[in-house]
């Protein structure tokens, strides 16, 4: 790469001096040695599935034979399409084909690979996620064989889970948790794996020795991994450890709805998520938007004992799950609420696949930042001494439930809860939804700076300090009709001397519209660089107050004067929307068919406690119809 390139291009501004405006993204390095390639190494009368672990971490051994060939290989290979996926959007860009040409123009004498070389150490230099395949975690327990995977994206959070019958064990086990080689020559010999033919899988550091000319060169490569994908990777599996409503349908239901999405694309303008309503004694019915498809599940009725409606994200990542699809006995769905994580366990006899979605992407931080308030920030003593006996119980036996751990520390349940929540956000432990338990599973043998993994980046850090110390106010909240919720605020920050106006617009599912703020940073940048301190501060702030306006809404009333709830009932393959909003003296009824033009009522009353009586007459009166509450969050 010449000298040129590496310049900053005339004109361009210079990175801002203040912390939480610097654009680079901090990294931490991970790195990986094996003492060969993991591949398919096929004999006369069988094959070897060697899988080669990292020789810097456990040594962790297991020799198998496969029961289920076939069902294995669908399943390693839906591992592989999330840990290489990446569903981002990437606009056009002539950048990068401008770098190339003058990249060409400085390698115009050298040999083509002298040329191959330079151009991978000028992708290394100016686009590092371009490497970033971050290879499987294998885990090795008493009850299990595990691998887990993230994708590029930061979307997709993948474990494939093998009971030992699924095996014919040849020798002990040697239990722990490391690294695989996972590479692409991997996956195409994984393509070759056939029912008819028995496969053998060596799992350890020199797993099979593979018999060429000369001795197997050691692989070693060091990964950058962005901190916010470690983050994402880390909080996604946090996130599975919090309370889910679970629904079961057959995989037959899943595969329709990857077939209706096979044969509608997206579109620019309408919603492009899932509804599932969950009425009790009634089947989940799954709703395509904008296409308003119904899929009625062919499991059985839902078992739950409230009803609910739950709008999810991410749909087209299910499609990461088609493979393994006619091996499937039941998909468990296990949600979150509207716009956060989910989670779904695809069964197949002894083989388990858990695929976690995150809900959103990197371009929606407003909803990451809903999300996360409801994951553990404690820190005080307690919580580490809970926290540390929690660790030592899972040293010596693996794998535990919560219920065990508890009486195991003989801590309260609710510390214990928070614990290995804590624990779960640190890389020390994951929590198995397929089995309902909690494993150690160290994601480093390295100390990993928690410090850096906390906020996504400084501009985060300096939003919560911001909230934390008052500075950040909301000064109206203004529901516009057909647009959503417009959040103003001001922000006053001592160190400037000023007070910023930043300004937000939700729609109804959480998702910003638009954002604006008066700061020099948003100014330059807008939104291509991420949001500002000041637009994060008000979103930290508007789901905090959110969060209180649902814990009074659960235990007074009384104390309500802003809130708004949207209800939703179907009646053949129309639905009736009915959404009711209360403004301190004002309620605002809006309802008619979905996707049409609604119905308005403006009420006005003479004091607060009228309008709130009338706000909270007319929900009860929609849920004893049979509503079913939309309201996101």
């Amino acid at each position: 790469m010449s000298e040129e390139t590496d310049k900053p291009e005339a004109g361009s501004e210079p990175e801002s001096t203040k912390p939480e405006e610097q654009l680079s993204d901090p990294r931490t390095p991970i790195t990986l040695t094996y003492a060969g390639a993991s591949q398919l190494v096929a004999g006369d009368a069988s094959s070897t599935l060697a899988l080669f672990t990292n020789t810097r971490r456990a040594d962790v051994r297991a020799e198998l034979k496969a029961k289920d060939p076939l069902t294995l290989r669908e399943a390693l290979s839906c591992l592989y399409e999330v840990v290489s996926s990446d569903f981002r959007y990437v606009p056009r860009d002539k950048t990068a084909y401008l770098a190339y040409m003058r990249l060409r123009k400085s390698m115009a004498g050298q040999s083509a690979w002298q040329a191959q070389q330079a151009y991978f150490e000028w992708l290394a230099r100016n686009d590092p996620t371009a490497w970033l395949v971050l290879d499987p975690i294998v885990t090795v327990h008493p009850d299990r064989l595990l691998l887990e995977v993230f994708s590029k994206d930061e979307g997709a959070y993948a474990q494939l889970g093998v009971d030992w019958s699924a095996f014919e064990v040849s020798g002990a086990l040697r239990h722990g948790t490391t690294n695989i080689d996972y590479s692409k020559g991997l996956f195409d010999g994984v393509q070759r794996m056939r029912s008819y033919r028995p496969t053998q899988i060596s799992v350890g550091q020199d797993a099979v020795s593979v018999h060429t000319e000369g001795k197997a060169p050691v692989i070693e490569k060091t990964i950058q991994v962005p901190d916010a994908w470690l983050r994402g990777f880390l909080q996604v599996q946090s996130a599975a450890t919090l309370p889910t409503t679970v629904v079961t349908i057959a995989a037959i239901d899943l595969y329709n709805l990857l077939r209706q999405l096979r044969l509608n694309a997206d579109r620019k303008k309408g919603g492009r998520g899932v509804r599932i309503e969950l009425v009790p004694g009634e089947a989940p019915r799954l709703v395509l938007e904008p296409w308003e498809i119904v899929l009625t599940s062919a499991a059985g009725p839902y078992k739950g004992r409230s009803p609910a409606l739950v709008r999810i994200w991410g749909r087209r990542r299910l499609s990461l799950l088609r493979r393994l699809l006619p091996f499937v006995d039941t998909v468990d769905i296990h949600l979150l609420g509207s716009g956060l994580p989910s989670f779904y366990v695809l069964r197949a006899g002894p083989i388990t696949v858990t695929l976690g979605l995150s809900g959103f992407t990197s371009a929606n931080w407003s909803q990451s930042v809903g999300f996360d308030q409801l994951l553990p920030r404690d820190r005080h003593e307690d919580i580490k001494v809970t926290l540390a006996a929690v660790l030592k119980q899972l040293t010596e036996v693996w794998v535990s439930s919560a219920d065990d751990l508890v009486k195991a520390t003989k801590r309260a349940p609710a510390e214990v809860y928070t614990a290995l929540q804590i624990a779960c956000q640190n890389g020390q432990v994951s929590y198995d939804l397929a089995r309902a338990v909690y494993r150690l599973r160290p994601i480093s043998d390295a100390p990993i700076d928690l410090t850096r993994l906390q906020y996504r980046n400084v501009r985060e850090r300096v939003a919560h300090d911001l909230v934390a110390r008052g500075a950040a106010k909301i000064v109206s909240e203004n529901r516009i009709y057909g647009t959503g919720l417009e959040i103003t605020g001001k922000v006053a920050v001592e160190a400037d001397r000023r007070e910023y106006r930043p300004q937000l617009v939700l729609d109804d599912d959480g998702r910003v519209k638009s954002a604006e703020c008066t700061c020099t940073f948003f100014r330059k940048h807008k939104l291509k660089e991420g949001p500002c301190a000041h637009l994060i501060a008000l979103r930290v702030a508007q789901a905090q107050e959110e969060e209180r306006r649902r814990q009074a809404r659960g235990k007074a009333r009384g104390t309500i004067t802003v809130e708004t709830r949207t209800y939703a009932k179907r009646q053949g393959d129309a639905e009736e929307v009915c959404q009711v909003s209360l403004d301190r003296q004002r309620l605002k009824l809006r309802w008619g068919p979905r996707d049409q033009g609604l119905r308005v009522q403006s009420l006005v009353f003479n004091s607060v406690a009228e309008a709130r009586a009338a706000y909270f007459e007319r929900v009860d009166d929609l849920e004893a119809r049979g509503y079913l509450d939309g309201t996101a969050g």
